[in-house]
C-alpha cells in the first residue's frame, strides 16, 4: 500500500465529517431560490434514481427482505425527512445555518434517552450530566443576554420547533434502525430511505408550498453538491468505513461537525457569534465529545 493511499484511508473519517458539515451551508444556499420541502423532494428523487443505478448495476444484492425494505423507508422518513426537513425549514425561515448544526448536535443525547424509554438502555451518569451542560450551552447560544424574551435573530418558536423535529427524527430513526433493520444491504437500505423521505417531502410540498423553484446557478450547484457529494459520495465513504470497521472514528469526530459548519457559515454568510455564544458553543461541543467518549 502506497503512502498516499494510506494517508487517504487515515483521513477518510475526517473527510466524511467535513462533507457532512457542508450540508448546513448548503441548506442556506438551497433554500435561497426554492421552497425547502420542494427542494428536498427534488434532491431525494435524484438521489434515489442515481442510487437505484448503483444498486442494479454495481451492488446487485440478492434476496432483498421486503419487510426490512419497508422499515428502511420509515427510517428514511425519520432520519432524512424529519431531520433534513426540519433543518432546511428552520434555515429557510431565518435560523442561522451554524446554529442549526449546533442544535442537531444534541442528537446523541436524545438518541440515548429514546433508547432508554424504548429499549431499556439506561444512559450513564456521565451522559446525563453532560446532556444538562450541553442544553445550557445551547441556551447561551440562543439567548446570549440570558433573557428568554431576547433570542438572537432567526430564533423563533417556529424555527426552534423545526429544530426539535430534526433532532427527534434522526434520534428516533437511529433507534428504529437498530431494532428493525439488521441485515439489509446498505445500498438498498439507503435507497429505501431516500424513497421514504422523498414521498414525505412530496406530500409536504403539495400541502404547504407552491412547488416554485427558480433554477439559478445557485440552485443547480446546491442540488449537485447535495445529491452527488453528500447523498452518494458521503454514503459511499461511509460504506467504505463500515467495511474497514472504522465507523468508531467517524463517531468520535462527529462532535466537530458544528465547529466546521460554524467556520463555513462564518466565511460564506458572515454568521458570527459574540463571546457568550462562542463559550456556549464550546460547552456543547465539549459535552458531546466527552459524552461520546466516556458515556
Amino acid at each position: 500500500m502506497s503512502q498516499t493511499t494510506n494517508l487517504i484511508i487515515r483521513m477518510a473519517p475526517i473527510i466524511f465529517v467535513f462533507l457532512w458539515a457542508t450540508g448546513f451551508p448548503a441548506a442556506k444556499f438551497g433554500t435561497t431560490d426554492a421552497e425547502p420541502f420542494t427542494f428536498l423532494g427534488i434532491r431525494f428523487a435524484l438521489a434515489f434514481l442515481l442510487l437505484s443505478g448503483i444498486v442494479l448495476f454495481i451492488s446487485k444484492p440478492k434476496n432483498i427482505d421486503r419487510m426490512q425494505f419497508i422499515h428502511s423507508m420509515v427510517i428514511g422518513v425519520l432520519m432524512h425527512g424529519f431531520y433534513l426537513g426540519g433543518v432546511f425549514y428552520a434555515v429557510s425561515k431565518g435560523m442561522p445555518a451554524g446554529i442549526s448544526a449546533l442544535i442537531v448536535a444534541l442528537q446523541p443525547f436524545f438518541t440515548a434517552l429514546i433508547a432508554w424509554v424504548v429499549m431499556g438502555e439506561k444512559p450513564s451518569f456521565i451522559r446525563i450530566v453532560f446532556f444538562a451542560s450541553a442544553l445550557f450551552g445551547v441556551f447561551m447560544v440562543l439567548f446570549p443576554s440570558f433573557d428568554v424574551s431576547e433570542a438572537i435573530p432567526g430564533i423563533t418558536a417556529e424555527t426552534f420547533i423545526a429544530g426539535l423535529f430534526a433532532i427527534l427524527g434522526i434520534s428516533i430513526g437511529s433507534v428504529y434502525q437498530k431494532r428493525c433493520v439488521t441485515s439489509l444491504n446498505l445500498w438498498v437500505g439507503t435507497n429505501a430511505q431516500f424513497l421514504g423521505a422523498g414521498l414525505l417531502m412530496l406530500a409536504l410540498s403539495l400541502l404547504t408550498e407552491t412547488q416554485h423553484v427558480v433554477w439559478t446557478l445557485n440552485t443547480v450547484l446546491s442540488l449537485a453538491w447535495l445529491v452527488c457529494v453528500l447523498s452518494i459520495g458521503a454514503v459511499a465513504l461511509l460504506m467504505y468505513l463500515i467495511k474497514k470497521g472504522d465507523t468508531s472514528s467517524v463517531a468520535s469526530l462527529f462532535f466537530l461537525v458544528p465547529v466546521v459548519a460554524f467556520a463555513m457559515t462564518w466565511v460564506l454568510f458572515g454568521e458570527a457569534m459574540n463571546s457568550v455564544q462562542i463559550l456556549g458553543g464550546l460547552i456543547v461541543v465539549v459535552s458531546v465529545a466527552i459524552s461520546s467518549r466516556f458515556g
